[in-house]
């Protein structure tokens, strides 16, 4: 099973601000299995969802 990246944010946002958690917390609202996870290699969070099996 795999993922597909739906946006990625920096981790270097401003303290308190958690715009991945926030824009996975706005795809589950719309019924999305979304997931923020972190890219070590790139410094960056990743939302993800599960990818399709057509895809």
């Amino acid at each position: 099973m795999g993922a597909k990246v739906m946006e990625r944010f920096p981790a270097g946002a401003p303290r308190g601000s958690w715009p991945a958690e926030e824009y996975a917390a706005r795809l589950r609202a719309e019924g999305q299995p979304a997931t923020v996870v972190m890219d070590l290699k790139a410094d960056d969070f990743l939302v993800v969802v599960p990818a399709c099996e057509e895809e």
